[in-house]
């Protein structure tokens, strides 16, 4: 038995759940897909997949199994595209763990210009936005607005958002323009409450060297980014987002920037990746590729490069 085949054999049907969909995407006769997997079975001493009439399911062993396969023949993959002087046309698939928010306003604009570059490189982006073990959930790298929580894996700080206060021009003309924090207390604001520790975070301003807390009166909290800016939009109340996210909708008029002769502590953006003596040359370029993105957004540009 060809324990790479096997592995590779083994990966696709766990990702098909279904032996038919393999046996026809890698033109094998349906037959050597099972014994394949029957024999990696008998190698290893579990079962690694359930087999129904009608259906596919991986075990729990077969699932951890799953994952050590993965990042084996990608690094069996990365190693051969090394020795084959592939490092500048890096290939593969690369597994990116972000928000949905960050992914629609940084990410999915510019994903054109990164294929361009790197044609045989296959994004695979997941949208969980949670503390995540990145061998358990295969996922290659993550990237996260505020202060990195995942202690255990390298932390590699790409941007730094710049936060602004704004509201809808229909709130602004129903309840007015607030011009000095003071004035905050008669207004309301759409509350933006964490996914993952429910906490709801305050406005924050830099007054004398201090950061001033502001709580608003609010009728409507979200916890989700994209709805969180919709709902300023639509004058529900005022919002404090990462200006990247908002600027289109403030250049199309449907957000105003307010109390802008306050400054509010910029946000950090990391990229998160196991540690590793040697990163594979498609997560490398990815990693290079989104730094670069963020060093070319005035909104995101680190102020103290």
């Amino acid at each position: 038995m060809d324990r790479f085949e096997a592995m590779e054999i083994f990966t696709r049907v766990v990702e098909a759940n279904s032996f038919t969909k393999v046996s026809e995407s890698l033109d094998l006769p349906r037959a050597k897909v099972s014994r394949t997997i029957q024999a990696l079975e008998e190698h290893v001493g579990v079962r690694l997949l359930n087999r129904s009439t009608r259906q596919v399911s991986v075990t729990e062993d077969g699932a951890s199994f799953y994952e050590r396969c993965v990042q084996i023949l990608a690094e069996v993959a990365d190693a051969e595209s090394s020795l084959s002087n592939k490092r500048e046309n890096p290939a593969g698939t690369i597994r990116v763990d972000t928000s949905g928010t960050l992914a629609r306003a940084l990410l999915l604009p510019a994903l054109d210009d990164f294929y361009r570059r790197y044609p045989q490189i296959d994004v695979r982006l997941g949208l969980a936005d949670r503390n995540i073990d990145l061998i358990q959930d295969a996922v290659d790298c993550v990237i996260r607005m505020g202060t990195p929580e995942e202690s255990s894996l390298v932390a590699r700080r790409i941007g730094e958002a710049r936060i602004v206060t704004c509201a809808s021009p229909a709130y602004l003309q129903k309840y007015g323009t607030p011009t000095t924090l003071e004035e905050l207390a008669g207004h309301r604001a759409v509350n933006y409450v964490s996914a993952r520790t429910g906490r709801t975070f305050p406005f924050e301003y830099e007054v004398d060297g201090e950061i001033a807390k502001v709580t608003m009166k609010s009728v409507l909290a979200v916890n989700d980014g994209s709805v969180y800016i919709g709902a300023g939009a639509l004058g529900h109340g005022i919002i404090q987002p990462s200006r990247f996210m908002v600027a289109e909708l403030i250049e199309q008029g449907a957000l105003k920037e307010i109390l802008t002769n306050y400054t509010s502590p910029g946000t950090p953006l990391s990229i998160l990746y196991a540690h590793r003596r040697n990163l594979s040359s498609r997560l490398r370029a990815f990693i290079d590729w989104v730094s670069e993105l963020t060093h070319n957004n005035p909104d995101l540009r680190i102020t103290d490069e």
